[in-house]
């Protein structure tokens, strides 16, 4: 896990940044998925680089290419995800995708100053260093032990991706702050 750095303003407001698994966090840059109007939040090489860095994966940079390249990652821990969720096979062609990634980064993790996990990432290649972390990140959750607690957000429109650690292992929501508050709310309006 790598230390927050100092979060923008700019950033709060345009990501969802409170999923514990980075991976899912990363995800959730896709909103709405089961919505009627799914929301892209990558929108720009500038909104990605933003994100990283409120990851704790600041880069200089973002081409357009490496935009693509984010997206396509994205995407395919999301199906990959949903998959696990639904106790079923990640497709290969998405196994294939988290592998070449994360074998392609080169990012170290490290301790600042304040003695706070950081992820060193090269000055030749930081994009693919950070999607790299990120596919890891998927990887090690996806296939690991906790890989029957990953769950898809019962919450409307959402489908985000979550790894649950209730005691019970009856969590429904990504959130209860975004939406297991809301579907408490309209219950309460529908009373």
């Amino acid at each position: 896990m790598v230390a927050w750095k100092v979060v923008t303003v700019e950033a709060r407001q345009l990501f969802r940044l409170d999923n514990e698994v980075l991976a899912f966090r990363f995800t959730a840059t896709m909103s709405d998925r089961a919505g009627e109007a799914p929301q892209e939040r990558l929108s720009s090489h500038g909104r990605l680089k933003l994100w990283l860095h409120a990851a704790g994966l600041a880069v200089p940079d973002v081409s357009p290419a490496e935009l693509q390249d984010a997206i396509g990652l994205r995407e395919a821990i999301y199906r990959a995800g949903l998959a696990v969720a639904t106790t079923q096979r990640p497709d290969p062609g998405d196994a294939a995708i988290l592998n070449r990634a994360a074998a392609a980064g080169q990012s170290r993790p490290a301790l600042d100053e304040n003695g706070l996990a950081v992820w060193n990432l090269s000055k030749q290649a930081p994009v693919p260093d950070a999607l790299g972390v990120l596919a890891a990140d998927a990887i090690h959750v996806l296939g690991g032990p906790d890989r029957d607690r990953i769950k898809a957000c019962e919450g409307p429109g959402c489908a985000g991706l979550f790894l649950d650690t209730s005691r019970g292992g009856n969590r429904r929501w990504c959130s209860m702050n975004t939406c297991g508050n809301r579907v408490k709310k309209a219950r309460l309006a529908n009373k």
